[in-house]
């Protein structure tokens, strides 16, 4: 059988390493020409398929290809939040139109839960259709909540690493500054990624594991109420006369004014009101019992995008689980996705890579265990850091430079030659 195209896409939000699992899929394909003929990206996501924009990644040098390892966020073929719904016919029968046009065998899709599921529509569809077509997902999400309650299917996403990595570092620089300041600034609010799920503001604790630091950490599992946060504050000023407080982004504070993305989530950062803010409004209405007042910080999109503070660890599963991705698709066919399991034998920390059915991770959403969080529910347990700290690994990313700034992958600008009518994709169509 004549080699097969590839189309391999990116959706949702980026990571630091979402990059370097599109460069394991791009480097083991090009290992099996047999198999494989040329790989395309989809530009941003699975709207570049249905637009027929399709960078043809084959002809980026192999050299260039590498750079990709330390180029973070999604600029390389970019990403996206349109989902395939149930009911946007013309959109699958557009997918299978590109798909048979461009003679493309295998589809790989990187992204969290609402990706997956939309790699398991298109997994679906081949089947349904009779389409010959392979479909496998990869996994990405900062927040860490694809998977199952159990870790059976999923141990952790790449870029969870990285963004923990980055708290670990941001609460202890911040420490040093509420340390120094303190007498005039004396409560610092630091607002984490994260929306309903507490992976994220939990890696704070692994910048004090021992507990040293006047730390609260408002999870939005903790079920505590603003003004709870602000009688744990006004205690830890009298006992400290400092206090650091890093709260979920999805804490509960009330109407923020909130905006929604096209998958139907909250956007946090693009809301009339942060959640920091509003948390800071509120303690500058208490009285201290030392000088001073509360302010906040909203470290932004750098959390997932802050290549310098990325875990050499997570770089290498990103990698890894993108190549396996492809070894799937080579040996066991559609409907799966490319998995992380942690190797429980032993002491060292050890992965393997696995698979898990694309119907059971698609729209998946995993929550912080409960037995995670500490009694006080304003701290997280010894056995989340035994979970956590191996992740972020123990030596700086080399990133190369030139010219003292970052050296990024440059992909190069051409497409695949269009071969179908232009297409509006059916959810940005006027109405009426």
């Amino acid at each position: 059988m004549p080699p097969r195209n590839v189309v391999v896409a990116q959706s949702g939000g980026p990571t630091c390493v979402i990059n370097n699992s599109l460069r394991g899929i791009i480097e083991t394909c090009r290992r099996y020409p047999e198999t494989f003929g040329k790989v395309f990206g989809g530009r941003h996501g699975i709207e570049g398929v249905l637009k027929e924009e399709l960078l043809d990644l084959s002809a980026t040098p192999e050299e260039e290809i590498a750079f990709l390892r330390t180029s973070p966020a999604a600029g390389s073929i970019g990403t996206c939040r349109y989902k395939l719904k149930e009911g946007q016919d013309e959109d699958f029968e557009r997918v299978v139109e590109v798909c048979k046009a461009h003679d493309v065998g295998y589809f790989f899709y990187i992204g969290g839960n609402d990706s997956q599921d939309t790699a398991h529509k298109v997994s679906v569809m081949a089947r349904d259709k009779g389409l010959d077509l392979v479909a496998v997902g990869v996994p990405k999400t900062i927040d860490n909540d694809l998977g199952d309650a159990e870790f059976k299917l999923l141990d952790h996403s790449p870029g969870y690493g990285s963004v923990a990595r980055y708290y670990a570092h941001y609460i202890s620089q911040a420490n040093q500054e509420n340390s120094g300041s303190s007498p005039a600034d004396p409560v610092l609010v630091i607002q984490a990624m994260g929306r309903k799920i507490g992976y994220i503001p939990a890696a704070a604790r692994l910048a004090d594991p021992e507990r040293k630091m006047p730390l609260q950490i408002y999870l939005t599992e903790s079920g505590l109420t603003l003004q709870q946060l602000g009688e744990n504050v006004i205690r830890q000023l009298e006992s400290d006369g400092r206090c650091i407080v890093v709260v979920s982004e999805g804490f509960d504070v009330g109407e923020l004014g909130a905006t929604r993305d096209s998958f139907g989530h909250v956007q946090f950062s693009a809301s009339q009101q942060t959640v920091a803010q509003t948390v800071v409004n509120y303690l500058n209405t208490l009285k201290f019992p030392v000088p001073g007042k509360a302010r906040g910080q909203v470290p932004g999109t750098d959390q997932r995008n802050a290549i310098a503070y990325a875990s050499v660890i997570d770089l290498n599963e990103a990698h890894g689980v993108g190549a396996h991705a492809v070894e799937i698709a080579r040996t066991e066919g559609n409907g799966w996705m490319s998995t992380i399991l942690r190797d429980r034998s032993g002491s060292s920390y050890n992965v393997h890579y696995d698979k898990a059915p694309l119907e059971q991770v698609a729209n998946s959403e995993r929550f912080f265990p409960k037995n995670w969080i500490a009694p006080n529910r304003i701290d997280v347990t010894d056995d989340f850091l035994a979970y956590a700290q191996p992740l972020i690994g123990e030596d700086w990313v080399s990133v190369p430079t030139v010219r003292g700034l970052p050296r990024f992958a440059r992909i190069v600008q051409t497409y695949a030659p269009k071969k179908l009518a232009a297409y509006v994709p059916q959810t940005y169509r006027k109405k009426g």
